[in-house]
């Protein structure tokens, strides 16, 4: 027979952009982001629409996948396009990508603990919430583990800098005096 029946034209779109962030896979992400943006038209809602909605089994969206297996540059590729969400919850935990990326991260050896905090420092600036909560009440802060000093303290900035409205002194700003005007007298 020739041809092909309904079903058989391969993976969808949502199903590469999956693997991709399960795999590290930028090329993979690039070539389904290229050909959505062909087919779709070039407005972004469409394609922050397909990475919003690509949910696997059992409720990991594309963000959740890349930080589960500390997938950097799928993450800085997918948070590149425009109104993907950044804080996506799963079905199972409850999780963001945020806490998926700290229990990454707990997984590792210590050694390694320094270059995984990049993958929380990129999901912060893109504007991740670290005070959202999963369905145990966690925080992400809370999953950290406690030998992991460094990440606690960067949740804990990221945290006060959002309740802040990002309004907060750099402690080594030093362009000046301090105290008050009243101090002049």
């Amino acid at each position: 027979m020739s041809g092909s029946a309904p079903g058989d034209e391969g993976a969808t779109p949502q199903e590469l952009l999956l693997e991709g962030c399960r795999r590290n896979n930028v090329e993979l992400l690039q070539e389904v982001i290229q050909t959505v943006s062909k087919q779709r038209g070039t407005a972004a809602g469409n394609l922050a629409g397909l990475i919003n909605s690509a949910v696997d089994g059992i409720g990991n969206h594309c963000l959740h996948l890349a930080a589960i297996n500390g997938s950097y540059d799928a993450l800085d590729l997918l948070l590149d396009q425009e109104g993907v969400e950044v804080d996506p919850i799963d079905r199972f935990e409850g999780d963001t990508p945020l806490h998926k990326t700290v229990r990454f991260v707990n997984g590792l050896p210590k050694a390694d603990w320094e270059s995984a905090k990049a993958i929380v420092e990129m999901l912060i600036e893109a504007g991740a919430d670290p005070k959202l909560r999963n369905k145990a009440k966690l925080k992400a802060m809370d999953l950290v583990d406690p030998a992991n000093t460094d990440l606690r303290s960067l949740l804990q900035r990221a945290e006060f800098a959002m309740m802040a409205g990002n309004d907060v002194v750099d402690e080594d700003d030093d362009d000046g005096p301090t105290g008050s005007a009243s101090d002049s007298e």
